[in-house]
């Protein structure tokens, strides 16, 4: 099944050209790695499909319906900086206020809410710090509750915006296989990194990304240095290149 499927997106941003014809799709149990360089619109990508931010034309659909309408189904993981931490709440608190698009403003959280925050809390092994207030997290345990945050929606896709940045290599190994076994129960996973070597380690598949989406495919399928150098500028016999295997 197509879990997101996004057809001629085109985003443009103080009267500046962002992102432009951009398809993506994701089917069910993908993992994809988005990379680019710096200012290739990969957050903007993301936040474009939520709907944060604004789409000049085009489509976003999740599991066949547009994503308005069910974007209670998308879980979204953003980058750490972009949560206020210094917020009064407890972890618990914290995911649950993930659900707000399920449980909606005005009813209160049920038994099924806060069986989701349980659920989600354990799967980033974080249930033993359910009342801690969020201000006194270290930086690992913060992403670890924005993840379970996005978790405790049940999402059938998940969006991932450099959910690796500033973690020790534990807590990396950690959400990595969390993401590869939600992958495997057929969460569709799109997840922007600048670690590249990871991502073709770890992502079944890709997506080369500047401004529009240059190629797409199983990492082993990418291995033509002019897809990489056009994508990230580089010149050839670049080290990068030599890092990644496609020099």
């Amino acid at each position: 099944m197509t879990a997101l499927s996004v057809r001629g997106l085109n985003v443009v941003l103080g009267g500046r050209p962002v992102l432009h014809d951009v398809d993506l799709t994701l089917e069910a149990g993908d993992f994809m790695g988005l990379i680019g360089p710096n200012g290739a619109g990969k957050t903007t990508l993301l936040r474009s499909v939520l709907g944060l931010v604004r789409r000049s034309s085009g489509t976003v659909e999740v599991e066949g319906a547009p994503i308005a309408k069910v974007r209670q189904r998308v879980g979204y993981v953003p980058q750490r900086h972009e949560f206020a931490w210094d917020f009064p709440i407890n972890v618990a608190d914290t995911v649950l206020s993930g659900r707000v698009r399920r449980i909606g403003w005005v009813r209160r959280a049920g038994v099924a809410d806060y069986r989701a925050v349980n659920e989600a809390l354990e799967r980033v092994g974080m249930t033993d710090l359910r009342h801690r207030a969020v201000g006194q997290l270290s930086g690992g345990q913060r992403q670890r509750v924005l993840v379970a945050r996005a978790l405790a929606l049940r999402p059938s896709v998940l969006l991932l915006d450099e959910p690796f940045t500033g973690l020790d290599v534990p807590t990396q190994e950690l959400l990595t296989d969390l993401f590869t076994e939600l992958s495997g129960e057929g969460r569709a996973v799109l997840m922007t990194t600048h670690d590249l070597a990871a991502a073709m380690h770890t992502c079944g598949r890709l997506c080369l990304v500047n401004r529009t989406v240059l190629a797409t495919g199983p990492p082993e399928k990418l291995r033509d240095a002019e897809l990489w150098r056009a994508a990230f500028g580089i010149r050839p016999g670049s080290p990068l290149l030599a890092a990644l295997g496609v020099a």
